[in-house]
């Protein structure tokens, strides 16, 4: 496991962690390729980093924004991960219109997916069975060790060629979009930003259980092949001190 902690004292703090790397190694893809590429996710913890992104005096002219997944909801809707970082993030600091690659979850969940996975071979210019390489995925998990929109159980934990897809998450009765483990795991960096005391048993499953992807989906970090950084918060890091 090519695993790192970063350890915060509270959510904000972590966040800004995250913030600072995810600068750092955009710099860093910048100095070396004409663009580079970011894909987020959604959630509390995440808007604290975007209203820390929205601040920053960062040259975004050249960075393309994807979404790791995103809720059957059209934008507007308080359940739209694109209207939560267009929210707090894209709006106020600017962010240029051209560079935005949303999952257009306004239209039905197949062909969301569809239109997604061919704008993101399209950026790339993929052939047929590639894979894409992002600069940075930022993902999070839930309690139950999901992560993206692969939740226990689910068949597309187990999906290992496609780009994105729809989903149906039984517990939730919902429809989601989502990018889908080859794409996870080629990533250059895993940014994973995880914070609170609910989160401490899923955590330490990832980091020392024993392995079982079909039920444990975020034990797929154990396999990325570009490092993982994992920011947490004192909460959630009790156990792995």
């Amino acid at each position: 496991m090519n695993f790192r902690k970063d350890i915060s004292p509270d959510p904000a703090a972590a966040a800004e962690a995250c913030g600072r790397t995810i600068l750092e190694l955009l710099s860093n893809a910048l100095a070396e390729r004409p663009e580079a590429t970011l894909a987020i996710s959604g959630g509390s913890t995440p808007k604290l980093l975007f209203a820390w992104l929205a601040e920053q005096p960062f040259d975004w002219s050249r960075v393309h924004l994807f979404w790791v997944d995103e809720r059957a909801v059209p934008p507007g809707d308080p359940q739209s991960n694109f209207t939560l970082a267009d929210t707090h993030w894209l709006t106020p600091g600017a962010f240029p219109k051209d560079n935005i690659h949303r999952i257009h979850a306004e239209k039905p969940v197949g062909e969301a997916a569809s239109i997604y996975a061919d704008d993101i071979r399209g950026f790339f210019e993929l052939d047929e069975g590639q894979i894409p390489v992002f600069d940075i995925i930022q993902q999070g998990m839930g309690a139950d060790v999901h992560t993206a929109s692969l939740f226990p159980g689910e068949p597309a934990v187990l999906d290992s060629t496609g780009v994105a897809a729809a989903v149906y998450v039984d517990k939730l009765k919902a429809a989601r979009i989502t990018l889908l483990p080859a794409v996870l795991a080629a990533a250059r960096n895993t940014l994973m930003l995880v914070c609170g005391e609910d989160k401490q048993q899923a955590l330490a499953t990832v980091f020392d259980g024993p392995e079982s992807i079909q039920n444990f989906p975020a034990q797929l970090t154990r396999h990325h092949r570009g490092e993982v950084i994992w920011f947490l918060d004192e909460a959630a890091a009790r156990p792995l001190a």
